[in-house]
């Protein structure tokens, strides 16, 4: 139910979801979210696409945000702990999962082996924002580009690093396209096109932004 300068973000989530299937179709036989986050795109998704939305991934919400753990041992052992694969939902099924964003890669890759022990016969990722590739100065932990898959692989290269059938993401133009009401919203992380002047961190911000 939340809003942002008057829109709700749950609609515009799925618009994003609609937008990304019209996108980057797939043939399969299943969508579903990475729970929470994800799940108003996985609806779009659907919606658009007509294929069925199930819940093949179960969250254990007493595990914080993966991406975020200062080290690559705790984000592995979180994903496997946060996470947990419906094999009734999967097995023998093509799946497409839906994830609002692709940061270091960690949680997808641990998802993307969940996913396969469950039985799925391809997996299709799906995500509903483009690629990130710079830093984030404003709150989140995205310290450097070379911690940033999208800023030094091709999607085609995230492809076989995730071991994923296909991979699509969402276009920045299909982004603020589907919200459309001219808002301006910071898109930083995508285009390097940052908002507020980054005075105090202009020695830090040449260092994080050069791979």
């Amino acid at each position: 139910d939340s809003r942002i300068w008057g829109q709700s973000v749950d609609r515009a989530r799925r618009a994003f979801g609609r937008q990304l299937a019209r996108e980057h179709p797939a043939d399969a036989d299943v969508v579903f979210s990475v729970p929470d986050s994800s799940n108003s795109a996985a609806l779009g998704f659907s919606e658009e696409s007509g294929i069925p939305y199930e819940l093949g991934l179960i969250r254990n919400h007493y595990v914080g945000r993966t991406f975020i753990h200062p080290t690559q041992a705790g984000r592995d052992f979180r994903v496997r702990i946060k996470y947990n694969a419906v094999r009734e939902v999967l097995e023998g099924k093509r799946v497409v999962v839906v994830d609002d964003s692709l940061v270091r890669g960690t949680t997808s890759m641990g998802l993307v082996r969940l996913i396969r022990e469950a039985g799925a016969k391809e997996v299709h990722f799906r995500i509903s924002s483009p690629p990130v590739r710079f830093p984030c100065f404003y709150g989140i932990d995205m310290p450097t580009r070379e911690e940033l898959i999208g800023s030094h692989k091709s999607v085609d290269e995230i492809r076989e690093h995730l071991n994923v059938d296909s991979l699509g993401y969402l276009s920045l133009e299909g982004m603020t396209g589907a919200v459309g009401d001219g808002k301006p919203f910071c898109h930083a992380c995508f285009s390097g096109q940052y908002d507020a002047p980054l005075v105090d961190l202009e020695r830090g911000y040449t260092v994080a932004t050069t791979c």
